[in-house]
């Protein structure tokens, strides 16, 4: 048997990994800006993650959710504390799809509708229902049935407020579109769409699987904005790469016993390596370090030659190119031994370890101009 070739790979095979760097099988060191697409939160094999997740591994590393299991208590009570959302309902699961595709469900149970409405350019996951509201056709298959979805104009506010009404199940947006260029809800779109919901019994859902947990300088990106979605979905950066993705349930929300299900959702491993998480966040004040070395970033990026328009918040940035970023990508890769991410043809993405320091953001910037000067 052989894999099935859905992935383009570079020829760079990593075998250790710690803090913001990573090591291929030569000894070769790299600079790792990406994060894996934003999963390295807390940096690699962080000490602390590490040790908590050997200790639970040598007790239980899994049983299904027919059983009480603690560490989901502790889970929901950190993660309520930590964002400031202690009155919402935690459903736990194993990715980003997986939260988007119960957060759509458990909207429907709650309306009783199935119309919703999603934005150009919007990336949800790739299973069914998730999909359906994703802006890109070439991933979805014919038995995707996409009828109920409309597709609006992210930022268009006046669009909202046409669009939602008494029919609408959800309004489902990420804050900060990942896969869409780093595109960034204004404060009156987030807005609008709270009212429009409000107003027509709509759920507003908010796609934080990327830009959520500390990465735009808050815990979730919304709240620059000081709206409060009915469910929020996460996933990413909650367990450094251990799978996990979790769904916030406002307080109006009834659970019903079968309602939603997982068999892996919320395993021993996976809280342990959640909970360590939060615990290093907060202990090492990591969403006010990505605010601040998300402002080092933009105050130096800010006018290079050679750069078009620099979007996004904390470190969750998009530098669009004049010229198309492959090039760039590549150099700065194969040549400086810096990874990071693309979003389209002319944007680069950066989406590091929430501990990024001063130090490893100037290695980047001085790469990059030098790139840009060639």
């Amino acid at each position: 048997m052989t894999l099935f070739n859905v992935y383009p790979l570079y020829d760079i095979e990593p075998v250790k990994a710690q803090g913001s760097y990573l090591w291929d099988k030569n000894g070769q060191q790299y600079l790792d800006l990406y994060g894996g697409h934003a999963v390295i939160s807390i940096g690699h094999t962080h000490p602390y993650y590490v040790r908590k997740l050997t200790q639970q591994l040598k007790n239980i590393g899994f049983y299904s959710n027919s059983v009480k299991i603690p560490s989901q208590d502790e889970l929901a009570d950190k993660l309520g504390k930590l964002s400031g959302l202690k009155d919402y309902f935690l459903f736990l699961v194993n990715s980003g799809a997986e939260a988007n595709e119960n957060a759509l469900k458990l909207a429907s149970f709650y309306n009783g509708r199935k119309k919703i409405i999603a934005f150009s350019k919007g990336f949800h996951g790739r299973t069914s229902a998730a999909v359906a509201v994703t802006d890109n056709p070439s991933i979805k298959a014919p038995i995707n049935f996409a009828d109920h979805v409309q597709i609006l104009p992210f930022n268009d506010v006046e669009a909202v407020k046409k669009a939602v009404d008494n029919e609408t199940c959800a309004v489902i947006v990420e804050g900060i579109q990942g896969v869409g260029g780093i595109n960034v809800a204004t404060d009156e779109f987030m807005r609008a769409i709270r009212k429009a919901c409000d107003k027509t019994g709509a759920i507003f859902i908010h796609d934080s699987v990327q830009c959520g947990y500390g990465r735009s300088g808050k815990f979730f990106s919304f709240q620059h904005s000081g709206v409060k979605p009915d469910i929020i979905t996460t996933a990413k950066g909650m367990g450094n790469g251990f799978p996990i993705g979790g769904v916030l349930i406002a307080p109006k929300f009834e659970a019903k016993h079968g309602m939603l299900g997982t068999t892996f959702g919320g395993n021993h491993l996976a809280c342990t390596a959640a909970n360590a998480v939060l615990d290093i966040i907060k202990k090492e004040k990591l969403i006010q370090n990505a605010a601040n070395i998300g402002d080092y970033f933009f105050e130096n990026l800010k006018g290079l030659a050679g750069i078009k328009e620099l979007r996004g918040q904390g470190l969750m940035i998009g530098i669009e190119f004049e010229k198309p970023v492959g090039p760039i990508r590549n150099a700065m890769l194969f040549e400086h031994k810096i990874f990071t991410g693309v979003a389209g043809t002319h944007t680069m993405r950066l989406l590091p370890s929430l501990a990024m320091t001063i130090k490893e953001a100037d290695i980047f910037l001085d790469a990059l101009k030098k790139v840009l000067a060639q």
